[in-house]
């Protein structure tokens, strides 16, 4: 188990990050390599600032809102979830006092962030379930959608145990020694192991890995891509 635990959190995690950066440099390097596209996808009537509008139908979805409100809500809840669990998770490295410009604990949301999360997911998946989702939908589909909820759940649990069962033995400081560990290349586990915790940390990271590894071979890509496509619409 020690040593599962050991791959997970280190070589898999390296693997991960090495796979995500390198695909996600050969998608954009593969899709810049395309024949050009003829015919015009520019939204008439135009609207300047362009730019400011691309930023808007990227990050507001307002296609969506108009045509499907109840999918618009949780797709803009699960983004504003996702952008405040990069945060935290970003201060899992290093104490950032600018954040604090909102007074919290790690993470933001107390918790139901996850829970925010985990629900937006749990729809998304269901709907994939039900015509016409289901007959747009391919295996990926669900297998993204499953693995990205099983992160959010361990990743969840984590968190909620810590702060309403007073399950304390692994707090911020030792996520932070490991992660930061990883960081200098100099890996190390220790403070993160031999409690409860490790083994919820352990299937959080392995299902943070798939996701990750997936991710740049995947529909997802359109988190990256968005912008840039939107300012072709716009532009």
């Amino acid at each position: 188990m020690d040593t599962l635990t050991y791959v997970v959190l280190v070589p898999m995690v390296y693997v991960a990050a090495f796979v995500f950066l390198s695909g996600t440099i050969w998608r954009i390097f593969a899709i810049l390599r395309r024949p050009a596209f003829a015919p015009t996808l520019k939204i008439f009537p135009e609207r300047h600032p362009a730019w400011l509008y691309a930023l808007a139908d990227a990050f507001f979805l307002p296609m969506v809102r108009r045509h499907n409100p109840v999918l618009w809500l949780f797709l803009i809840t699960l983004h504003a979830c996702i952008f405040l669990l990069v945060l935290g998770h970003l201060e899992l490295f290093a104490e950032m006092a600018w954040l604090q410009a909102w007074p919290h604990e790690i993470f933001l949301g107390a918790g139901f962030v996850g829970v925010a999360s985990f629900a937006c997911l749990l729809f998304l998946l269901f709907r994939r379930f039900v015509p016409p989702a289901k007959d747009l939908s391919v295996p990926e589909d669900y297998f993204l959608l499953i693995v990205l909820l099983l992160t959010v759940v361990f990743g969840a649990e984590m968190h909620l145990a810590r702060r309403i069962y007073d399950f304390s033995s692994m707090g911020v400081s030792e996520y932070r020694e490991y992660l930061m560990s990883l960081v200098v290349f100099a890996p190390s586990v220790d403070a993160v192991t031999g409690s409860g915790h490790s083994f919820m940390l352990t299937l959080h990271v392995f299902f943070a890995n798939v996701f990750i590894m997936v991710f740049p071979f995947s529909k997802m890509m359109h988190a990256v891509l968005s912008v840039p496509a939107n300012m072709m619409r716009r532009r």
